[in-house]
C-alpha cells in the first residue's frame, strides 16, 4: 500500500533504456498507477523518442506533484535538468524507477534496479528527502547542466563516455563489468594524463596531470565503482578524488580494481576531500562526462546546489 499520495504525478519513461526493456517496465508502472487508486490522484505517462525529450517535458511539469522517470542514469540525468528549470516553490518531487545499466542513482537512493514492481513498493514506502544537485559550466557550455551523481575529467571519463556509446551500439554487457572492459580498452591511450590547473574551494591553485578528477554527489558511478565511498548527497557538499601521482600501468589497472570496492582511497596515488565549489583549466581538450554524457570545453566552473530536489527515497536510506 502506498505511504502517501503522490498526487498529481507525471511518469517520464524512456522505452529504449535496458537495452529495449524500458518499454516494458513502462507498462509495468503503468499499470501499477492504474490498478493503485491510491497513489496518485492522476498520472499521465509519456514516452521519450529522443535525445533531450524527458528534459523538456520534466521543465513543463509545472503544477505537478511528483515526477517518476523510469529508465536509466541518463533519462533521469534529462528529467532533473528539467526540473531544476522550474522555480523551486513550484517545482515537483522527484521518484525514479530505475531501468538502466548502471543504475548508480538507484544505489544512491538505496533503490532496487531493473526490477519496477518493486522499485515502486520501495518508493511507496519510504520516505522523501532533500537532496543535493551538482552544477558545471563550460566555456562551450556557459549555460551549464546539473548532474545527481557524477561529473568526471580524464581517462574516467573517457570510460563512461565509451560505456554510453557501447550501450548504444547494442553492448550486452552491464555494470561494473562493461565499465572494466571498456578500462582496459582506453587505459593506454589515456595513461599520460591531461594537464590542468584547478582551484578548489578558492584555495591555493593545484597543478595537476589528470587521470582521474571525479566530482561526485553520491558514492558511486561507472555501475558500481565506489569512487568516492563517503559522499553524502544530503551534505550540502560534493566529493572530489583526484590523483596527485602518475602511476605506471600495472599499477593504474591495480588502482581502477581497487575503486570497484572503494579501496583506493588508501593509496598514496589520490587524494579525497570535500567541496562546494571549484574552477578547472585544462590546457588541451580534455574528456569530461557529466551523469554518463559527454560535456565539451576545457575551462570549467562547478558548484554545488544544497537541497534542491525532494527526492523520494527507500526507507533503507541512511544518510
Amino acid at each position: 500500500m502506498a505511504r502517501a499520495n503522490l498526487g498529481s504525478t507525471l511518469v517520464i519513461a524512456n522505452p529504449a533504456s535496458h537495452s529495449g526493456k524500458g518499454a516494458a517496465g513502462a507498462e509495468v508502472v503503468r499499470r501499477f498507477f492504474q490498478t493503485c487508486a491510491s497513489a496518485t490522484t492522476a498520472f499521465d505517462l509519456q514516452l521519450t523518442e529522443a535525445t533531450g525529450d524527458a528534459e523538456q517535458l520534466a521543465a513543463g511539469a509545472t503544477g505537478r506533484d511528483t515526477v517518476v522517470a523510469v529508465g536509466g542514469d541518463g533519462v533521469i540525468h534529462e528529467v532533473v535538468c528539467g526540473l531544476m528549470r522550474i522555480d523551486t516553490a513550484q517545482r515537483p518531487r522527484l521518484a525514479v524507477v530505475p531501468l538502466g545499466s548502471g543504475n548508480d542513482y538507484a544505489r544512491t537512493l538505496h533503490l532496487t534496479a531493473n526490477d519496477p514492481e518493486r522499485a515502486l513498493a520501495e518508493l511507496l514506502g519510504g520516505g522523501e528527502r532533500l537532496l543535493d544537485v551538482g552544477h558545471v559550466t563550460s566555456d562551450l557550455c556557459p549555460e551549464g547542466s546539473y548532474f545527481t551523481e557524477s561529473l568526471s575529467f580524464g581517462l574516467d571519463a573517457a570510460i563512461a563516455i565509451d560505456t554510453t556509446r557501447r550501450r548504444a551500439q547494442g553492448t550486452r554487457q552491464e555494470g561494473s563489468g562493461l565499465f572494466a572492459t571498456s578500462a582496459i580498452r582506453l587505459a593506454a591511450r589515456a595513461s599520460k594524463g591531461y594537464a590542468c590547473t584547478a582551484t578548489v574551494d578558492d584555495e591555493e591553485p593545484l597543478e595537476l596531470t589528470s587521470l582521474i578528477f571525479a566530482v561526485l554527489n553520491g558514492p558511486t558511478y561507472g555501475g558500481g565503482f565506489r569512487i568516492c565511498p563517503s559522499a553524502d548527497p544530503t551534505d550540502g557538499q560534493l566529493d572530489l578524488c583526484y590523483n596527485v601521482r602518475q602511476p605506471m600501468m600495472p599499477h593504474l589497472m591495480a588502482l581502477l580494481g581497487l575503486a570497484r570496492f572503494g579501496r583506493h582511497t588508501h593509496s598514496r596515488m589520490v587524494r579525497l576531500r570535500r567541496m562546494r565549489t571549484a574552477r578547472v583549466q585544462f590546457h588541451d581538450d580534455v574528456p569530461c562526462q557529466i551523469d554518463g554524457e559527454e560535456l565539451p570545453g576545457t575551462s570549467f566552473g562547478i558548484e554545488v546546489v544544497p537541497g534542491a530536489l525532494r527526492v523520494l527515497v527507500s526507507r533503507d536510506f541512511s544518510w
